[in-house]
């Protein structure tokens, strides 16, 4: 029995399945699947889909001033793809928090990191626990009330003047419908206020060239996932509304509505 048979619901509840569990939970085994029918060097490829691009996790990496020894956690880490591609790049073993159990088993099985199933508005780390953060997508997805929250548990468990990167989808104004569903984009201006509530200061941030500059090889693994979860899957309506969420939040970066930011922020001291 393949790890998607053992987490994901029947695909008769495809429509009472919210669309977030959907991406981040049943398409995390149909990825792990994937992976281990195609090869393990198509891992951190596949797990850092809809994460970034290797220029964009190098950028972060750099920022946070990852090194074999820094105390980095992932928080929101799917199937642990980036967390995977800075053990793989910079000798680092970062924590991993996920709140999707089928995700985070994944990423577990995939990369062998520590990884502790839980949401991240309660994690359940000690306070200054950590030299850097890293949580790519995130944001976007909390519902904007549960935001405060979450990002003071960022500040929580990192160190004074400890560092904070960040991939988020900010908005550029009113968005035209139909939207992702469960995504809810803050523009950036309300984003540094956050930040900034929580204790945080903004030493930097950059637009994302999403995967423009990805090297052929990544991209070529990464759409090679892709297609096989297309022929496995293609007639499942749960892939079909996945894709469907793609396609919109596509739609909104292409027409210049939505655009991915990285942010570097640093804890007071």
């Amino acid at each position: 029995m393949t790890a998607s048979e053992q987490t994901v619901p029947d695909e008769t509840d495809a429509h009472d399945v919210a669309a977030q569990e959907i991406e981040f939970d049943l398409l995390a085994g149909w990825t792990e699947d994937a992976v281990r029918e195609l090869g393990p060097e198509y891992a951190i490829p596949a797990g850092c889909r809809g994460s970034g691009s290797p220029s964009d996790l190098a950028w972060l990496a750099e920022a946070l001033v990852i090194g074999r020894e820094t105390r980095v956690v992932d928080v929101g880490s799917g199937v642990g793809g980036p967390a995977g591609w800075l053990a793989d790049h910079f000798g680092a073993q970062p924590v991993c928090v996920e709140p999707m159990r089928s995700a985070a088993a994944a990423g577990r099985r995939l990369f062998g990191l520590p990884t502790v199933v839980a949401g991240a508005e309660a994690l359940p780390l000690r306070s200054g626990a950590f030299d850097a953060v890293q949580s790519l997508g995130v944001l976007c997805t909390v519902p904007r009330p549960q935001r405060p929250a979450v990002v003071r548990e960022l500040r929580r468990v990192l160190r004074a003047e400890g560092d904070l990167g960040l991939l988020v989808f900010v908005a550029r104004g009113p968005l035209p419908g139909p939207l992702p569903e469960g995504n809810d984009f803050p523009t950036e201006e309300a984003l540094t206020e956050l930040l900034e509530g929580a204790g945080f200061t903004v030493v930097q941030s950059m637009e994302s060239d999403g995967l423009a500059q990805a090297p052929v090889a990544w991209q070529e693994r990464a759409d090679a996932v892709d297609d096989l979860l297309a022929r496995h899957h293609g007639d499942d309506p749960r892939w079909q509304r996945a894709q469907e969420q793609t396609e919109r939040i596509s739609r909104l970066i292409g027409g210049g509505h939505v655009r991915p930011l990285l942010v570097h922020a640093r804890a007071a001291g």
